[in-house]
């Protein structure tokens, strides 16, 4: 069965492949979703219960040298309207799933693959049962009731001799406070002098012999620290053992380049800043379309991922929303994959960024001899990046030169439009941002979120609609997706607190409270399924993209740091 499926439209072919990290799906690559989607309700009952559960999908257009490589239609994976009235088919696409379906990586109509690990009796198989049999044995060992009853005897025996160390120290300032208070009153013969300090030397012996009498183990306490011995050799075994097996299947991922050229996954991740690969690595969509392109002489032409059933817990994922590749895995294979022309990436959150010979105004609201009030534009950079585009700071360097000290108090997203204030001196600066540190400045931003778009069956409905309760508030933790910077993600276990209170007033137009600052917060809690589970309109990274984000800043209050009153800024949206 060929895994080459033919599109039977008139829609004209891309002219150049896109970036993975920053594109919108071609409407090849859309129609071709389609097609792909249609033929999963004829997959098994199990196979679309498990994708339920949130899996990512890639298409891959290409072009074919031959098409005799093409196969019938029936022999695809899903069947395909009849041909007669179109020509001969020239464009075709490959289809993949990211990591494995029902611990399976060959599922029939999808590429393979780039190396398949899981088959019973392989090298990998057998060497993970290994770990696996480790896992039990450590499992065993620290489910042991009569280990767990040692453990507090030891602690208990612990706790008893510390006390008795202590006591005893305790006696030996007393006797110490009486010697000194007798030699203070004076009159002391030679023969109670001695007598004092033959008790001295004798406490402070006797404290020694008690502390090696403590110390001696016990029989419980040998064996006790044998116990642990055993489970902290088997969790080194098992590491060293997971390490040398997680090295020998980087090595087996070997990536196919643009130029028929391979290198495996140690030696593409070796000069990035972790110096070894994730884990995961290769197993994403675009990886593994492109290797199999590579490897059949087809020629990539765009590409699409897309989120198939449930969002995920942590990071945002929306049934049916298209998706970039992610930075952490795909980025430093992708860079050797794709063709040089292809690898000038950009990052996803230049999207909205200001052209680098733009000279943007910055509109200035208030200003004295210690602060500037400014309505930041959309696509401007708060503090300076990696390039020289303009930000607020470069700006007001030059609109204030006068002005001393950092200047930039607080941030908004480059995405972000709206009111940030800056201060002019160092006493400012340290007054304000002391104000921020103290929860003590109240911001208000508006947004538009994504229209409502139907809730697929299998995603659980929200406690609450947001169209009948029209405010409420969030608390969701944030931490960075190391995988896929400069992406947040809601962790409950590392994240710090971020509490947003919302209010809406009408369907998709929302007012947002922020009680924390943390990075991207109100995006995240706006578009995650515990948050509001809508993306706010624009926004790239969480949602799709549009002519902007559209999220704004419009109200500031603080206390001035000069003059000690609440001073007030309010700035209308531009949507």
């Amino acid at each position: 069965m060929t895994l080459l499926h033919p599109l039977h439209t008139n829609i004209p072919l891309p002219e150049q492949m896109n970036n993975p990290f920053d594109y919108e799906p071609h409407p090849l690559c859309i129609e071709a979703a389609r097609q792909l989607q249609n033929s999963f309700a004829r997959m098994s009952d199990e196979w679309q219960a498990e994708i339920a559960k949130g899996k990512m999908f890639g298409i891959l257009l290409v072009s074919a040298p031959d098409e005799a490589l093409l196969y019938p239609p029936s022999s695809t994976l899903y069947p395909l309207p009849s041909t007669t009235h179109h020509p001969s088919p020239t464009t075709y696409f490959l289809a993949a799933y990211s990591g494995q379906i029902l611990n399976r990586s060959d599922w029939e109509g999808f590429v393979p693959a780039v190396y398949d690990y899981l088959q019973p009796g392989g090298y990998f198989k057998t060497h993970e049962a290994e770990v696996t049999d480790i896992n039990a044995a450590i499992a065993r060992l620290e489910a042991d009731g009569r280990m767990e009853e040692a453990r507090k005897c030891v602690e208990e025996l612990v706790v008893q001799r510390r006390q008795t160390v202590a006591d005893y120290q305790q006696q030996m300032n007393e006797a110490k406070r009486r010697r000194d208070e007798r030699r203070q009153q004076g009159g002391i013969l030679p023969e109670e002098n001695a007598r004092m300090v033959r008790e001295s030397q004798f406490m402070k012996a006797e404290l020694r012999r008690i502390k090696k009498a403590v110390n001696q183990k016990t029989t419980l306490e040998r064996e006790y620290e044998a116990w642990q011995d055993d489970i902290r050799q088997l969790k080194q075994l098992r590491k060293r053992l997971s390490d040398n097996l997680q090295q020998w299947l980087f090595a087996q991922f070997r990536m196919l380049n643009a130029e028929g050229e391979s290198k495996n996954l140690l030696e593409i991740f070796a000069d990035t800043t972790a110096g070894v690969p994730p884990s995961g690595s290769g197993e994403c969509c675009e990886p593994k379309l492109l290797q199999y392109a590579y490897a059949h002489g087809l020629r990539p032409l765009q590409m699409a991922m897309f989120w198939w059933g449930e969002s995920p817990k942590e990071e945002i994922r929306h049934h049916g929303h298209y998706y970039p590749a992610c930075s952490g895995k795909c980025k430093p294979i992708l860079k050797w994959m794709l063709p040089d022309s292809s690898s000038d990436f950009l990052p996803a959150s230049s999207a909205h960024q200001l052209p680098l010979k733009t000279a943007p105004e910055l509109p200035i609201l208030y200003e004295d001899a210690s602060i500037v009030v400014v309505n930041k534009p959309a696509g401007m950079l708060s503090v300076p990046g990696k390039t020289d585009t303009p930000s607020v700071y470069s700006l007001l360097r030059e609109c204030c030169p006068q002005a001393e000290g950092p200047i930039i108090v607080h941030r908004l997203d480059m995405a972000t439009s709206g009111l940030l204030v800056a201060a002019k001196t160092s006493k400012a600066y340290f007054g304000l941002q002391q104000q921020f540190t103290d929860r003590m400045v109240t911001k208000r931003y508006v947004a538009v979120l994504e229209a409502n778009g139907p809730r697929p069956s299998f995603h659980p409905a929200p406690k609450t609609d947001s169209s009948l309760l029209p405010k409420g508030a969030i608390s969701l933790p944030l931490s960075p997706d190391l995988m896929d910077r400069p992406r947040q993600k809601v962790d409950r276990e590392h994240g710090r607190p971020a509490v947003t209170d919302y209010q809406f007033v009408s369907s998709d137009r929302l007012l947002l409270y922020p009680h924390t600052g943390r990075t991207h917060q109100l995006r995240v809690h706006c578009a995650h399924r515990e948050g509001l589970g809508r993306p706010i309109k624009g926004d790239n990274l969480y949602g799709t993209k549009a002519d902007r984000l559209y999220l704004h800043a419009e109200y500031l209050s603080f206390v001035h740091p000069q003059t000690g009153e609440r001073v007030e800024f309010e700035c209308s949206a531009p949507f």
